[in-house]
């Protein structure tokens, strides 16, 4: 290749490299590149931890089956090391002579030059490139150097250019999560202040009509009209307490339960308590989201069916795992004759996704206690 293919190839690059928005591609392009430039035998690039070792370790002309007798990657420390301790490109004729060479691991192809340069983005050095041996030609020179530094700083400005896309499309993502869920605070506002007063508005005025009604049958359906729109008026406000976000928010276990027990109370009327021991919630923290789930699709149970007074959720944990339970004194069911309206079916879909299992006990004497066990 000559000097001034090399030119046009490099810049063709630096445009190819820009273009790529895709980081693990990116890296494995930039590798592709620095070979094709030089005409090198091999390439890689290590990726650094913030410690300065090589947390991933990409490579060109060396198969799969070679990197697994290779082993573990190199830690950094060598002669790889010096690349970013000399801070611009680093040609080395002689691998072996080199004060810092450590040699390679048994297995390892064998290589005799080196070229590399430190890749820096975000103003730090993000990983280092290297070169070894040439197919064509005795060695690296240094047009090749030139090269490696130009194609380092390009690398520096594309992976800039990847995570800059990338922080974007999260950005869009969590603004479309917020837009999505204003919407749903709009809804919910506005069936609360507008369909429910209404309706609230007609079942007091066929209340006072049905006070004046000669007839007993006309009372009577009056009455059952009135229940219908209370029914109504129950479920819509179930619909709200479906749909009003930000429960989770602080994504703290206990504060999102306790405020769902004040939902509840603040729905119904029924006295509604939270007990939640820090370590339980800490261990679940990363399943916090959908033990929100359980415990809504628990509480809104007890909303609608059980006719309670008092309601208790308790998450504690012990050898086995964290339990949470959910109790309350209504009027209790016989869970294997319990219907699909009962929402029993999803709550237990709910709680294998957990990877938990269900007890439910009830009786008309002492109320429903619904228990869900998780794995440690």
């Amino acid at each position: 290749m000559t000097r001034d293919d090399q030119v046009e190839r490099l810049i063709e690059a630096g445009l190819a490299l820009a273009s790529e928005v895709d980081l693990e591609h990116l890296l494995r392009r930039i590798v592709q590149t620095g070979v094709e430039l030089t005409g090198a035998r091999y390439g890689a690039l290590g990726v650094l931890d913030r410690d300065g070792t090589i947390r991933e370790f990409i490579t060109v002309g060396v198969t799969d089956e070679e990197r697994a007798r290779i082993g573990d990657p190199p830690v950094g420390r060598g002669l790889l090391g010096e690349i970013v301790a000399h801070g611009h490109a680093l040609h080395v004729p002689s691998i072996a002579e080199h004060p810092r060479s450590v040699g390679f691991p048994p297995n390892h192809p064998p290589m005799a030059t080196l070229l590399g340069a430190p890749i820096v983005a975000h103003g730090q050095v993000f990983g280092r490139l290297y070169l070894t041996d040439t197919q064509e030609r005795d060695g690296f020179d240094a047009e090749d150097e030139r090269t490696v530094t130009v194609l380092a700083a390009q690398a520096g400005v594309a992976i800039e250019n990847a995570r800059l896309v990338d922080e974007l499309r999260q950005a869009q993502g969590e603004l479309a999560r917020l837009e999505v869920l204003e919407e749903r605070e709009r809804i919910a506002k506005e069936l609360h202040d507008g369909v429910i007063q209404s309706l609230f508005a007609v079942g007091m005025g066929l209340q006072g009509i049905g006070g004046l009604a000669d007839e007993p049958e006309v009372a009577r359906r009056l009455e059952g009209a009135v229940e219908d729109i209370d029914g109504a008026i129950r479920d819509l406000r179930n619909y709200i307490f479906g749909l009003r976000p930000g429960v989770l928010a602080d994504r703290q276990l206990d504060g999102a339960i306790g405020r769902l027990c004040d939902e509840l109370a603040q729905r119904t009327g029924i006295v509604a308590v939270a007990e939640v021991d820090p370590v339980a919630a800490a261990d679940l923290a990363s399943s916090a989201g959908d033990v929100v789930q359980v415990v809504r699709e628990a509480l809104s149970n007890v909303g609608r069916h059980a006719e309670a007074a008092t309601c208790r959720v308790s998450l504690r944990t012990s050898e086995a795992g964290p339990t949470l339970e959910i109790d309350d004194d209504g009027r209790g069911f016989d869970p294997t004759l319990a219907p699909e309206g009962l929402g029993l079916g999803n709550l237990r879909a709910r709680v294998e996704a957990l990877h938990g299992t269900l007890e439910i006990e009830s009786s008309p004497t002492s109320g429903t206690m619904l228990r869900v066990r998780f794995p440690r």
